[in-house]
């Protein structure tokens, strides 16, 4: 989908004008045909710390420790080689990962780490609204700006379409330098114009040490967070509108901090540098790695500059080599075929493939497009189930109860193709099973669509599904 600001004006006119400038202007991208050769012997896996790269020995023992601790082989074996030679970015060991569930923790947990900053802010994001939130983290950076901690914004041009002018100006008014990401205006663009192209990521960097990810953008729609329903709780947020009905939004963010945040930064820089930002001026951006836990992680950004997504492509890789489990859960569906193929026979193949997809969605198109593929795979054996009560905008995916991944990117077209996107993979049962926790809960919030009953659905829902799949592709 052209990514949805929050509103039905706002998801209105960005579409109309997205689909009706990019069709016109861009021609169409297909997904490369990503066949990883799982029967090869790969080289083995190297492992860095916080002093460089591990011995073989070392980063044997740990993917040994690791292996021990999950419930499949493969993942860890035949899959990370392909996954290192695909991404380019190392696995780094040392790492502590903190999961963040909804708005409100993911939000105090930012601002407490923003408070602590003594050199450096990056924020990188796609919706900062001029609402209560959004003027809570203007504040909190402005204020740091003024006691000497240099503060740079990348915020989206469309997913900040409806966010005035004035906001960002007090910003850099402040001193924060801010970047417009592919601005809508070609006459603003600094380089050449992309409208297609969108920055779809949502990463805070604190002093090169600490870094947030996920699906979490900066609005008051994720004010009451997903535990209010049930408890009383209209859902409302923050005095302002909730988007659709007062429903809370469900969503999932990391806390990471260890020698892979380096990895998190550079993908920042490059973004900064590719979107022609003014020369940055001499900090500490790179501080020395500091061992902060025993967590695994990989950073992994794509964009549509690359020859294909790479967050695509491992994410075929883990599928095609998972032996018991595979558990995603996603705000928007929309797979291509070798997508829907890679979780049809590892299915049929006998793992448990669950997705859980959302009940209601901000965006009807990707909703409908996405449900018009759920007949093929419940015949294949994968199970279904639409998350209730909230607004589904969670981004996170298990394999075999050793292999995490939590991000930004969606199952569709736009997240593989046209948006800069970024995501990390944690290897580790101990992880995992915080993730399967929350797995089981949305589970358990979630009904189950049957086959019997997907095929009895009436004429209307057929055609929804018929009419958004023809624009599936610029979702």
């Amino acid at each position: 989908m052209l990514p949805q600001p929050h509103g039905s004006w706002r998801r209105a006119q960005v579409l109309t004008a997205g689909l009706l400038l990019a069709v016109g202007l861009v021609g169409c991208k297909s997904l490369p045909r990503v066949v990883p050769d799982l029967d090869r012997r790969p080289p083995p896996v190297r492992l860095e710390g916080s002093q460089g790269p591990l011995s073989a020995e070392r980063s044997r023992a740990i993917l040994e420790r690791l292996r021990a601790g999950g419930q499949g082989s493969d993942v860890l074996s035949r899959h990370l080689a392909l996954e290192e030679a695909i991404v380019g970015s190392p696995l780094t060991a040392g790492n502590k990962v903190d999961l963040l569930e909804d708005g409100p923790a993911t939000y105090r947990a930012m601002l407490a780490a923003i408070d602590t900053a003594k050199d450096h802010i990056h924020l990188e994001t796609y919706i900062l609204d001029d609402d209560e939130v959004g003027q809570q983290f203007a504040n909190a950076l402005i204020a740091k700006q003024q006691q000497g901690v240099q503060v740079h914004l990348i915020h989206d041009s469309v997913g900040t379409i409806g966010t005035p002018d004035e906001f960002f100006k007090r910003l850099t008014d402040a001193g924060i330098k801010v970047i417009e990401f592919n601005p809508i205006n070609p006459a603003l663009a600094r380089k050449e114009w992309e409208l297609n192209e969108r920055d779809h990521r949502k990463l805070l960097i604190v002093d090169g040490r600490i870094a947030f990810l996920g699906g979490i953008n900066i609005s008051g729609v994720y004010s009451s967070g997903s535990l209010s329903m049930g408890s009383g709780s209209s859902g409302k947020t923050d005095g302002k509108k909730s988007d659709i009905d007062g429903i809370p939004w469900r969503d999932t963010h990391v806390q990471l901090q260890g020698p892979v945040v380096a990895e998190f930064q550079k993908l920042f820089l490059e973004t900064w540098a590719a979107q022609k930002g003014e020369a940055m001026a001499a900090r500490n951006y790179y501080p020395t790695p500091v061992r902060a836990g025993s967590d695994v992680v990989r950073a992994i950004g794509s964009s549509p500059k690359d020859s294909y997504s790479l967050i695509y492509a491992t994410l075929l890789s883990a599928i095609a080599s998972a032996e018991s489990t595979v558990y995603l859960t996603n705000a928007y569906f929309a797979p291509d075929p070798q997508l829907l193929t890679a979780l049809e026979d590892a299915a049929r193949r006998g793992v448990d493939v669950k997705l859980i997809l959302p009940g209601k969605t901000d965006s009807w198109l990707i909703f409908h497009a996405g449900r018009n593929y759920y007949t093929q795979l419940l015949k294949a054996g994968v199970k279904i189930y639409e998350r209730q009560g909230v607004i589904l905008h969670t981004k996170t995916g298990s394999v075999d109860g050793v292999w995490s991944t939590i991000g930004s990117t969606n199952l569709d077209w736009r997240s593989f193709l046209h948006n800069y996107e970024l995501n990390a993979v944690v290897l580790g049962a101990e992880f995992n099973a915080q993730l399967q926790k929350l797995f089981d809960a949305d589970l358990a919030a979630s009904k189950q669509v049957t086959l019997a009953e997907w095929q009895r659905r009436g004429l209307n829902l057929r055609f929804k599904e018929f009419f958004a799949r023809m624009w599936e592709y610029w979702l």
